[in-house]
């Protein structure tokens, strides 16, 4: 019974993931690996000019990566709960970060595993309706260090109290710490011990790092590794946000006010963010290593994702907060181990809802009424699947009421705050950013953002991936504006909650799959 529930670096590194006669006798484990505001695209496999991540890229060359993968909402707790249980924000009632107690569903992923003998654990961030209730092993950590009962040491005490004073900001220097001292060490450190306790048991692990997401900062050797001037040019700066509408402008005002200057050194912000991504993998690396020792390999279903993106100093801006862009929607996913065929990545939509599904079936769990999410494991296997399926993908953002603009005079101080005697710093997720409801749908290279007003925006992705041409209402694409209207208003059908179910059964959809069902002319 849950929360608003009602069921009474190296191709060494890794071994063949394929699973041996031994193992296909048993339930496969499952290692889920989230980080924190990691914005796809950034690694030298998907494309990318600097080489950020070998060990994740060497995950995804031993399975799947899914390269048009998406988060339901960019924003923290609302896309984690989706993760967890299958369902978008509006079904699951979480839509802010302080929001998480709200979460409404029948089952989620650790409920799941608890039935099915899973031991259960969590080290790192985590930011959901989860609690030490649903765990075997808990280790909770927040951005700024160790939260109880996790144990700390006089010298980790004195980092996280290091991290706390920096207060969400960029670290200009080196951090004066030890990389045994940073969060993703200790976590995999945690995870380790994990492993050694578990035994022969099953296991569910949630590894979640809270980094990259800010406060930016790395020691040496991560901190030179990726130098301000070596790193890639971004897209556009805070001189394109007169295209945008009024909470972007005000967003880059409010971090203004608090950080006075700090697009100054926007390249210094890059280079923290890429060095955390090493930090980050150097650790994943230590994690595989591990398991390739003890053969966990073969027998484990593992599974990389990110809740959302970062804007990353694009449109002069960090962090998150205002609108759909892809900077922030889309996110990367690698799924590889157990069962998982390896093979390139096709233009496949998918969403960070169908981790559940997904896993329910991998693991030959019965998939839980209300689950939006659409199970992948047919894909992950190379078995036959509906393409029409995965054609597009869906999500939102939104605390609901009106927008918030000009007319409103919206001081920055209801987004500004710290702890005395610490820098300011500024909640990007505020009543200004977040105000309204917007939706988005991405179909090809074509995306569509609709709001409760009935303001439209529509990109070509191909021409225009950073969205400043907003080609809704030209006549010359009236056709594909019409096209994505319709596919956008048949998610928000889909995705209609269908909890609580009473006394009359419900026609369920095999595998979470719309597209056999659906009318063709």
């Amino acid at each position: 019974m849950t929360r608003r529930s009602f069921l009474g670096a190296s191709g060494a590194l890794f071994s063949n993931g394929a699973p041996s006669k031994g193992t296909q006798e048993r339930k496969p484990n499952v290692l889920l690996i989230m980080a924190d505001q990691h914005r796809a695209g950034l690694t030298r496999r998907s494309g990318y000019a600097l080489d950020t991540m070998p060990a994740l890229d060497s995950l995804a060359d031993r399975g799947l990566s899914f390269d048009l993968a998406y988060t339901t909402a960019p924003l923290c707790v609302p896309a984690r709960v989706s993760m967890l249980t299958g369902r978008w924000p509006h079904a699951h009632r979480v839509r802010e970060n302080a929001g998480a107690k709200h979460a409404f569903f029948e089952q989620d992923l650790f409920d799941i595993c608890k039935a099915l003998g899973y031991r259960r654990g969590l080290v790192g961030k985590n930011h959901s309706h989860l609690g030490p209730d649903k765990m075997d092993y808990f280790r909770p950590y927040s951005h700024n260090g160790a939260l109880k009962p996790t144990p700390v040491t006089p010298d980790e005490a004195k980092f996280d109290a290091w991290l706390t004073q920096l207060n969400h900001g960029v670290g200009k220097q080196p951090t004066p710490f030890p990389v045994e001292l940073q969060l993703p060490y200790r976590i995999v450190s945690h995870a380790l011990e994990f492993l050694k306790e578990t035994g022969d048991q099953p296991f569910l692990l949630w590894v979640s790092f809270p980094e990259p997401h800010n406060p930016y900062q790395v020691p040496k050797p991560y901190f030179d590794m990726f130098p301000p001037e070596s790193v890639p040019s971004r897209c556009c700066g805070p001189e394109v946000l007169q295209k945008k509408s009024f909470k972007w402008r005000w967003l880059r005002g409010l971090q203004e006010a608090t950080y006075p200057g700090y697009d100054d050194y926007w390249q210094r912000t890059k280079s923290n963010y890429l060095g955390m991504l090493r930090l980050i993998d150097d650790q994943l690396a230590r994690l595989f290593r591990y398991m390739d020792e003890r053969g966990l390999w073969e027998n484990t279903i593992v599974v990389y994702v990110s809740d959302h993106g970062d804007y990353l100093t694009d449109y002069g801006l960090m962090r998150k907060g205002v609108g759909l862009p892809e900077a922030l929607v889309r996110i990367p996913m690698v799924w590889a181990g157990y069962g998982i065929q390896a093979r390139a990545a096709d233009r496949l939509f998918v969403s960070l809802a169908d981790v559940m599904p997904t896993l329910c079936e991998a693991l030959g769990a019965e998939i839980p009424r209300g689950t939006q999410g659409r199970s992948l494991w047919p894909l992950l296997r190379g078995q036959p699947f509906p393409r029409e399926e995965f054609r597009s993908v869906y999500a939102e953002v939104g605390f609901g009421g009106l927008h918030y603009d000009e007319r409103d005079n919206l001081p920055y101080s209801i987004a500004q705050g710290g702890p005395t005697g610490a820098p300011r710093s500024f909640d990007e997720l505020n009543p200004c950013t977040q105000s309204g409801y917007t939706k988005m749908v991405r179909m090809g290279s074509w995306k569509l953002v609709f709001d409760m007003l009935g303001n439209g925006e529509l990109y070509n992705l191909e021409e225009d991936p950073y969205e400043l041409d907003n080609r809704y209402g030209r006549p010359e694409v009236a056709g594909i504006q019409m096209q994505l209207l319709e596919e956008l208003l048949a998610w928000t059908i889909r995705t209609q909650d269908t909890l609580p179910t009473a006394r009359y059964a419900v026609k369920w959809a095999s595998r979470g799959w719309y597209a056999p069902y659906r009318r063709r002319p």
